[in-house]
């Protein structure tokens, strides 16, 4: 039985629920998960709705075609319908911290994450004997402010052969550019510690514990053109004191990064995030 997803944001009005569920009866669709919210400050309505169509002929292009013309442009909606079973295709670019990269892989092949990964792209080579442990093409494209245009190039024309629906920066030291962020407008996903703005730099864990910090925190967050600004998708904490030394700190901070970024790659993989005025929406 086919199922599939329905995204929906407009402005906030009457009689939104009413229509789209009318139409998951009218396409003889058994709606199995709907969600809404709004933002009484932006006046905006969102909606998440899963459904199972009963009947096996049925053509997801035409219920498209029909969602367009009988609901969507009357309510000005931006929209999505995916199917439910079709798995995005994930890209993810490391350069040497492996800590991300070994955790993806692991949940990817315990089948945690609805993703399929056709390739790793690297600044380095450090990493591809991990990706040939787990049978995933490798990719070394160097990245620096001599090649940088080259680089850039290359990575698209790598995104667009594997036909790549979201990319994931597993700890990426690299900035993405403009081009490429406009490729992949909220389909770019990052992984830092916390401590920005307040300890920026190489080091920011040595900072932190200098200054005797009781909080390390990791957020996952959407790439936009303005560094580390991007719509939050995923946050997490863990506490610590005076006992714990610097090794802790960055212990206990690729512990939060691995979890915290594993949360965004699933979330976004089962469309349960949206994005909107440069926040997130997220339908746990």
């Amino acid at each position: 039985m086919q199922k599939i997803i329905i995204l929906i944001h407009c402005e906030d009005q009457k009689g939104i629920i009413a229509a789209v569920t009318d139409f998951i009866l009218r396409i003889e669709g058994n709606i199995t998960y709907i969600d809404q919210h709004v933002d009484f400050e932006q006046n905006v309505f969102f909606m998440r709705l899963e459904c199972e169509l009963t009947n096996p002929n049925s053509n997801l292009s035409a219920i498209k075609n029909v969602f367009e013309i009988s609901i969507a442009t009357d309510f000005k909606m931006s929209w999505e319908i995916h199917p439910k079973e079709k798995k995005p295709k994930m890209a993810v670019f490391v350069s040497k911290y492996d800590h991300c990269l070994f955790d993806i892989l692991g949940r990817y092949s315990a089948g945690e994450l609805n993703v399929e990964i056709p390739m790793i792209v690297s600044n380095h080579e450090d990493l591809k004997p991990i990706a040939q442990r787990f049978e995933i093409p490798f990719y070394y494209v160097p990245f620096t402010k001599e090649n940088k245009e080259e680089g850039e190039k290359q990575q698209m024309e790598l995104l667009q052969k594997h036909e790549i629906d979201f990319v994931v920066l597993a700890r990426y030291m690299q900035i993405i550019s403009p081009t490429l962020i406009d490729l992949y407008e909220n389909k770019i996903i990052n992984i830092h510690h916390s401590f920005l703005p307040a300890f920026p730099g190489a080091k920011p864990y040595h900072s932190a514990f200098k200054r005797g910090v009781k909080i390390i925190g990791a957020t996952s967050h959407y790439v936009t053109t303005a560094l580390d600004e991007g719509p939050i998708i995923e946050q997490d904490i863990t506490r610590v004191s005076h006992i714990n030394s610097i090794e802790d700190f960055i212990m206990k901070g690729r512990d939060l990064e691995r979890i915290v970024l594993a949360r965004a790659i699933k979330l976004h993989a089962e469309r349960k995030t949206m994005v909107y005025d440069n926040k997130t929406v997220v339908f746990y």
